[in-house]
């Protein structure tokens, strides 16, 4: 009896703490979860290697997700981004708040689309800013019931490298081309002001001077992004992270699911 109430009460110290508004409570909740489960193991096998087993489990769950769903994912080669309407704004984020950030830093609107890609809605809303020499982006991901929405300022330089600071939730799901460089932003500062600024840092910490970038063409923005997943795709498919299947679609392949359950765990660990 004292094995079990040890086990439920630290189950649900963790529920308390991971209900708590402090990301280092929430932390803490996380890492209760993992003590209460290594001693359910250990109680049940008697040994800390079951209690080690135990909680090993909980970094092996999305690979019920990867097997059962993602192996069986067809995507498209060349998606097509198409013009759509703005969401209703109850049900996007930030959205009112970030375009009227946007506007204020002098940025201009350019174009609202969205594409569908891999079962996830996603709409773009973009900007430009020529004395700048970036475009901005506040996007907005839907998928089932699930919704949650990024904003991103990329730039590029002369020598075809394109910079980009977002504070875009998850980790990628293909590899990252080479020429792209990323500056991740905690997903909870979602002010555009803040993200800009962190972007003109990230500029001057790699020595990227304003008279590097390329004045962005606001014409080419929707093509551009299309061009970058292609590359993106293409440079996964060099890697063996993806493979054709023979119909204008491509799959996970063996190499690629592991590399989707690092990511996967990854973000277990980032935003626990």
């Amino acid at each position: 009896m004292r094995e079990t109430l040890i086990v439920v009460g630290l189950f649900f110290l963790a529920v308390a703490l991971r209900s708590a508004r402090r990301t280092s409570l929430r932390k803490v909740g996380a890492l209760t979860f993992l003590i209460a489960t290594f001693w359910l193991g250990f109680f049940l096998s008697g040994s800390k290697l079951g209690g080690s087993i135990a909680v090993s489990c909980w970094f092996f769950l999305p690979w019920f997700e990867l097997l059962t769903h993602i192996r069986r994912l067809r995507l498209p080669l060349n998606n097509r981004l198409q013009h759509r309407s703005v969401p209703n704004p109850a049900f996007f984020p930030n959205a009112l708040e970030a375009t009227a950030a946007m506007e204020a830093e002098g940025f201009e609107h350019v174009s609202d689309c969205g594409w569908k890609w891999a079962g996830m809605q996603q709409f773009f809303r973009f900007y430009w800013h020529p004395e700048e020499r970036a475009i901005s982006a506040i996007c907005l991901c839907e998928q089932s019931d699930v919704a949650f929405a990024f904003i991103s300022v990329t730039s590029q330089d002369s020598q075809g490298r394109t910079w980009r600071t977002t504070n875009f939730p998850f980790s990628l799901t293909l590899q990252c081309s080479p020429h792209i460089r990323w500056n991740y932003v905690p997903c909870e500062r979602n002010c555009f002001h803040h993200i800009l600024r962190n972007h003109r840092e990230f500029l001057g910490r790699n020595k990227v001077n304003a008279e590097l970038l390329r004045v962005p063409d606001p014409e080419d923005v929707e093509d551009s992004l299309e061009r970058e997943m292609r590359h993106q795709v293409e440079f996964n498919l060099a890697s063996g992270i993806i493979r054709l299947t023979g119909d204008g679609h491509f799959q996970y392949s063996k190499r690629g699911l592991i590399f989707l359950w690092g990511q996967f765990v990854k973000d277990m660990v980032r935003l626990c």
